[in-house]
């Protein structure tokens, strides 16, 4: 099934590589059967770093992973070889990607740049030789350091999708109709609820070869806050959108009733995504006439520009289109 295919959540245990001991070791050759100390220095732990990756849209990569440790130092030898450094983790991520302390909640990280490395476990330094503690008075000092330990800890990893516009609305709004009409995504469409079981992501073609990125997110019900339907799930995904756009069907029993539900439950969730800018598409437009539409728009909320469209016909497309735009860069400001 496509949908197990977004992985958005996962916890790992991770631990970092314990730093390997200093040596104890005396120089002995030929003529010099009493050389001093030249024992060398273990090498570091490695570590458990996150890397951002722009190609990945998922953490499915990582449901089989979910005991990561880095290689160790290796200790150190004669003549101050030092230990080799133990080879690190490199845990690659969507862009979006959180990171938080499983037994404590506390947030760790983001990632939201490609590239990007954050070292999440720092390995444990390796121990120093016993060159390092011969004194005047203490020539031959018999003892070494040993390896630091390493870190260890369960992560939690969540991603939040990062797009430019969120689609919000009760199941079988249109969204994924939309999102499929507008862009080469190809989301499963059909008539009854939670058609979409994961967020779907379209690039949005514009104008002179511009674009920008349409996440359609699972439909929210009444009590989605408090985790019903899909619930806080999907929730989190619409924190990192620019833009929500409410999509309402034309055909519904109260259109504002409806956008204000979803408002009450984005706001109950976090009140941020209250001072996110907001557009009404009213979907399914191509089922009324123009007389009952002027009729219809005398219901709708004052506070929050709206639009007619039908994803069917194409009506309203493209000034839907030129709004989110309009908002994006900041023109005829909202």
């Amino acid at each position: 099934m496509a949908s197990s295919n977004f992985i958005d959540y996962i916890k790992i245990y991770c631990k970092s590589g314990d730093g390997g001991s200093g040596s104890v070791h005396f120089r002995r050759e030929k003529y010099l059967p009493k050389g001093g100390p030249d024992g060398g220095d273990g090498g570091k732990g490695g570590d458990i770093v996150l890397k951002g990756n722009a190609n990945l849209w998922t953490l499915l990569h990582l449901r089989y992973m979910r005991h990561l440790r880095a290689e160790n130092g290796e200790s150190g030898g004669g003549q101050r070889s030092s230990g080799s450094d133990g080879k690190s983790i490199i845990i690659e991520v969507p862009l979006g990607t959180i990171a938080k302390d499983a037994e404590t909640g506390k947030f760790l990280t983001e990632i939201t740049r490609h590239d990007e490395e954050v070292i999440l476990l720092r390995g444990g330094r390796g121990g120093l030789g016993n060159d390092h503690f011969k004194t005047a008075t203490n020539q031959t000092p018999k003892y070494a350091q040993e390896g630091e330990e390493g870190m260890e800890a369960q992560i939690i990893l969540e991603l939040k999708i990062l797009a430019d516009v969120g689609l919000v609305g009760f199941p079988n709004a249109g969204k994924s109709t939309l999102l499929s009409v507008v862009s080469a995504a190809k989301p499963e469409i059909a008539n009854y609820p939670f058609t979409t079981l994961r967020p779907n992501l379209g690039i949005v073609s514009y104008r002179d070869n511009q674009s920008f990125v349409m996440a359609d997110i699972p439909g929210i019900i009444e009590g989605a806050s408090e985790g019903k339907g899909l619930g806080l799930r999907f929730l989190r995904h619409i924190e990192r959108n620019s833009i929500l756009l409410f999509m309402v069907p034309i055909d519904s029993d109260d259109i504002e009733g409806e956008y204000k539900i979803l408002l009450k439950e984005l706001g109950k969730y976090n009140p941020e995504l209250l001072d996110k800018n907001r557009i009404l598409a009213i979907t399914k437009s191509d089922m009324l006439d123009n007389e009952l539409i002027e009729e219809v728009k005398n219901q709708l909320p004052d506070e929050i520009k709206a639009i007619f469209i039908s994803s069917v016909t194409g009506k309203g497309i493209q000034p839907l289109k030129d709004l989110i735009w309009n908002a994006l860069h900041d023109v005829n400001t909202f």
